[in-house]
């Protein structure tokens, strides 16, 4: 099944850009929701595309996600040429946008691993400067009940809380995908910016889309994205028809 037209015609402008950045979301975008999440791993047909678009003249291209940028890193397989932004938009590879409070991260680490005890499939999982309690794998009810706590317990903790798809994080810095798009584009000088996400966190990102700019949603819900896709494999032929747009215009 091809692109949505609209969509094409989207990407055909941008593809006429001076400067393109072409940046995406991990989990759910460029990779399959998968179980373990240690299991996910980018679709080849994207991957590859988003690797020879950084390699296009007055081209980059970047991942950005909830991830700690080291298991970005590692799952992503990505080369140099790719940027890399972790823990939704705060750990570069320069390091983070701002101080951790390692003390107060230790605390919620705790806190959450005291209300995932005894709840099989709730897991807790730690990165450098956030802590995120997944659900995905528990009962409905566990999964429930995890939530709530953490939710009435984050009261006491100062954290910027942010949910996604059976999971809720608690950063100890301030989170923004959107920001981290907007310090991608400048330090590219980018004229255009094409971003795909399937989460609530990257909603961020689609709010600051600025004229020319192309947002793109995956999957079904509320969104700021201008257009939409279904699935993963559908982000790969989205990234394969810009690869093969703008190297015509290269």
């Amino acid at each position: 099944m091809g692109l949505p037209d609209d969509l094409a015609r989207a990407l055909d402008a941008a593809a006429a850009t001076p400067r393109l950045l072409v940046t995406s979301d991990f989990d759910g975008t460029l990779a399959p929701i998968v179980n373990n999440p240690a299991d996910a791993r980018p679709l080849p047909a994207a991957a590859d595309a988003l690797v020879a678009l950084a390699d296009l003249p007055d081209t980059a291209s970047a991942l950005i996600s909830g991830r700690a940028l080291e298991v970005l890193r590692a799952l992503s397989g990505m080369p140099p040429a790719v940027h890399l932004v972790g823990s939704h938009g705060a750990e570069f590879t320069s390091g983070f946008s701002h101080d951790v409070d390692t003390a107060r991260l230790q605390r919620i680490t705790a806190e959450l691993e005291a209300i995932a005890a005894g709840k099989p499939g709730v897991t807790v999982e730690t990165k450098p400067a956030s802590v995120a309690l997944h659900v995905r794998n528990a009962s409905p009810a566990d999964g429930d009940a995890a939530l709530t706590a953490a939710q009435e317990a984050s009261s006491a903790w100062g954290a910027q809380a942010t949910a996604g798809k059976a999971v809720l994080e608690f950063a100890v810095i301030q989170t923004d995908k959107g920001e981290a798009v907007d310090i991608l584009r400048d330090q590219e000088n980018a004229t255009a910016v094409v971003f795909l996400g399937d989460d609530v966190t990257d909603e961020k990102a689609f709010r600051r889309m600025r004229d020319g700019d192309v947002g793109v949603k995956v999957g079904p819900g509320d969104t700021l994205a201008g257009y939409r896709v279904d699935t993963p494999e559908d982000v790969a032929a989205a990234l394969q028809y810009l690869l093969q747009a703008r190297r015509q215009r290269c």
